[in-house]
């Protein structure tokens, strides 16, 4: 399922519509050779009654044409264990688990008992709540049933605030599913994500500097009148519009992801340096406190010069610059005087409270 050149493209429309809108679709898509696998929505889980909801079997007869005339593999997503029984009958190459249907336990592994002793690629969509163990759950349970050829599918979480954004990326799950299921193939659905065709090359482009295996990215031949998701989609033309936007280059992007880890690495150690500094200043308020109830000095030249000698040894075992650990240690060792003096300053002009007669 991925190119050893650029990132894998899954492309067509959200929902079959007829079998002229899914054949015009896929002839404006293999213009682009960038686009691996045509995809279409059959049957389309809706939150309420009455609308589109897919156009079921028939679908699956287009898809074939599809796939006939272009050379495309298909993929479609699967939610019970008709839907896999009619795909695997029509000859499709590739199913996913939606993002709905990832949320139930029990709907996975009606599709992973379907699925038992069945070579075929399955992708998992992350379920709508920001939940990693549903999401890691429901690859083992088809990992169990023997389906070895996995991925995984970033298309967002629904939460409280999702703004700009259809579904908010949480861009941090990439890494966290990673270290759970590492070696899994692992995409993402920008148009799930944005919502919104404005907003589908700032999310891919991030995606691909994370390190994303491919893109699914909804495609029509119409957007407009599309019968579900019209504002998330783009016809053929602006989809290779949208990919000659995109660095696809696997070395620049490897690099520029590699920039970006060691920038969040420095944002984690300056996020514990100033809890450090906190803890410490929290430390010489405390050390004040104890000096004024002592009668003590501030200032402890003995104890000021054993700490920077002790420090200093340290820094030049570490190979850490002599010159620079002392021009730390010296605001460091201000700072905390100016703590201590405060303290002190505190308690000299604060009233005295009156014995109690």
């Amino acid at each position: 399922m991925k190119s050893s050149t650029i990132p894998t493209l899954i492309s067509g429309p959200c929902s079959a519509e007829s079998e002229e809108q899914m054949l015009q679709t896929a002839r404006g898509l293999i213009n682009d050779h960038r686009v691996h696998i045509f995809r279409a929505g059959i049957w389309k889980p809706r939150t309420r009654p009455g609308l589109f909801e897919g156009v079921g079997r028939v679908g699956l007869e287009w898809l074939r044409t599809v796939k006939q005339e272009t050379g495309l593999p298909t993929a479609v997503e699967v939610a019970n264990a008709q839907h896999v029984e009619e795909a695997l009958e029509y000859g499709v190459d590739i199913l996913w688990v939606g993002a709905r249907t990832t949320v139930n336990p029990f709907s996975v592994q009606e599709l992973a008992d379907a699925l038992t002793g069945v070579d075929i690629p399955v992708l998992v969509k992350n379920p709508v709540n920001p939940d990693i163990q549903l999401w890691l759950g429901a690859l083992e349970r088809l990992n169990r049933a023997g389906i070895t050829d996995l991925g995984l599918i970033h298309r967002g979480f629904s939460t409280p605030n999702n703004k700009p954004y259809r579904n908010h990326p949480k861009w941090e799950t990439i890494q966290q599913i990673r270290s759970l299921a590492p070696g899994i193939p692992l995409f993402c659905d920008p148009s799930h994500i944005a919502g919104r065709r404005d907003l589908l090359e700032t999310v891919s482009q991030q995606a691909l500097h994370l390190g994303v295996d491919g893109l699914m990215i909804e495609s029509h031949i119409n957007p407009d009148v599309a019968l579900s998701d019209a504002s998330q989609q783009v016809t053929p033309d602006g989809l290779t519009n949208l990919l000659n936007a995109l660095d696809l280059d696997h070395e620049h992007i490897a690099s520029a992801e590699q920039l970006k880890d060691l920038r969040s690495l420095i944002d984690r150690l300056d996020h514990d340096l100033i809890n450090l500094l906190f803890l410490r200043s929290d430390v010489s308020k405390r050390i004040g406190e104890y000096k004024r109830a002592n009668a003590l000095d501030i200032f402890q030249a003995g104890r000021w010069k054993e700490l920077v000698e002790d420090r200093v040894r340290l820094a030049n075992e570490v190979g850490v610059d002599e010159s620079f650990i002392r021009a730390i240690l010296d605001a460091i060792h201000q700072h905390s005087i100016g703590v201590q003096n405060e303290v002190m300053n505190a308690a000299a002009t604060s009233p005295k409270k009156e014995a109690v007669k």
